[in-house]
């Protein structure tokens, strides 16, 4: 005699008392798993007749060596959670199978029995017809997350962040630039029945928002990377870590301003260094100038330069000592008549007692010999900084008092010897 309380197949007579299928139409059929997958029918029944599970949630769908036991009404209730929450919500897909199951342990069994295990397998082609490709995985293109992926935020307070309208956790500001640039993609659609010249007009588009966002991307860089930002708020921090620099001369001032445009070309490190590189030609350039100088006086060696250097010294301070002398006897002995054709004329009051002789010797007025020097003065500044000029000289200038000027100009450090 049968136990009381189990059921079993009325084709088999296998007990079904975990899972079977009843029938809708016909009275006392119940059939186990493998009975109705056959499509078994007995009597009245057909396998086309409705049918209905009865079960009374405990059995196992993958059998009872699978990992973690999970019960038939729990493969359920997570069929309909992924469903309903989609893939990747776990804590919520674990809170509607059930308290007993953790976000982990849900994850975990819909990876290796729905996606790895052979339900997966059978499920999933290798090859997905008309999948969607992926533009975005191939780093530096159009879109790629390389384009987006946001700088550290910027080492400023709260106040300076609402002053700039600056949110630090997006890297971006309440107004950017080209603020309106998102409209020329916000009522793109792309249709099935769109005819190939409204494709590219769509193309056209997002190519020209792309080139937006870059544009909007490189000002960024470039504010964060000249560290604008903080000397606009007034407090350069960047200028403070630097460690001390040497001190740079105005004609270099004039040059960082000439060469300002090509900020948007190269990075504040790229710029540093070619500003270095230009200092360093500059200097060894000089160098050069210096030794070919002691080459063309007989000088071979360096410990030799030092000594030339104290006796050139020692003759020019004579010189200059030697001409004040000379003039100083003049004035006292009463010869300073020499003067007496020019200093009456204009000019006279800015010459040196060493121009006053250079003039009175070469019979120049003052005016002229000041508008001669200051031309000649001013072409050897601008081929030092590079720019190309023409000489300008007076016609009452010949050779002879252009030489003689030139010298005399040379020896008072006016203008270097190579421009001479």
């Amino acid at each position: 005699m049968a136990e009381l309380g189990k059921k079993y197949c009325v084709y088999c007579l296998a007990e079904v008392s975990p899972l079977r299928f009843r029938c809708t139409e016909c009275q006392d059929i119940e059939l186990c798993p493998e009975c109705f997958s056959a499509g078994a029918e007995i009597g009245h029944h057909r396998r086309y007749h409705g049918y209905q599970l009865v079960d009374g949630g405990r059995f196992t769908l993958w059998g009872p060596e699978a990992e973690g036991g999970w019960t038939s009404r729990e493969e359920q209730l997570l069929l309909d959670a992924i469903e309903q929450f989609g893939f990747g919500n776990w804590e919520d897909m674990a809170a509607h199978v059930g308290a007993s199951r953790t976000p982990q342990e849900v994850m975990e069994h819909y990876v290796s029995m729905y996606i790895h295990g052979n339900l997966g397998r059978a499920c999933i082609p290798d090859t997905i017809p008309n999948r969607v490709t992926d533009h975005t995985c191939p780093g530096g293109g159009p879109l790629s997350p390389s384009l987006t992926t946001p700088l550290p935020p910027l080492d400023i307070s709260v106040a300076e962040q609402q002053q700039l309208g600056y949110m630090p956790l997006r890297d971006d500001y309440e107004i950017e630039y080209d603020q309106d640039a998102e409209t020329l993609i916000s009522g793109l659609s792309v249709n099935y029945d769109d005819e190939d010249v409204e494709i590219e007009l769509k193309r056209a588009h997002v190519d020209m928002y792309v080139r937006k966002l870059r544009e909007r991307q490189r000002r960024k860089n470039i504010a964060r990377d000249y560290n604008l930002v903080p000397a606009f708020l007034g407090k350069d921090r960047k200028d403070k870590e630097r460690p001390a620099k040497r001190k740079v001369t105005k004609e270099e001032k004039e040059l960082r301003l000439k060469l300002r445009p090509l900020y948007q070309f190269m990075s504040c490190k790229e710029f540093d260094d070619l500003f270095e590189g230009m200092h360093k030609e500059k200097m060894l350039r000089a160098k050069i100038r210096e030794l070919q100088r002691y080459r063309r006086n007989g000088i071979t060696k360096l410990e030799e330069s030092a000594e030339y250097e104290a006796a050139r010294h020692k003759r020019e301070k004579r010189k200059e000592n030697k001409s004040a002398a000379g003039a100083k006897r003049g004035k006292e002995d009463g010869k300073d008549g020499e003067f007496a054709a020019i200093e009456h004329l204009p000019g006279f009051e800015l010459l040196s007692d060493r121009e006053k002789v250079l003039c009175s010797s070469l019979n120049l007025s003052p005016a002229r010999y000041v508008t001669v020097k200051t031309i000649i003065i001013k072409d050897h500044l601008q081929k030092r900084q590079g720019i190309p000029s023409k000489s300008r000289l007076p016609s009452y200038l010949d050779k002879v008092l252009k030489k003689r000027i030139l010298n005399f100009l040379t020896e008072s450090g006016w203008i270097s010897r190579d421009a001479s």
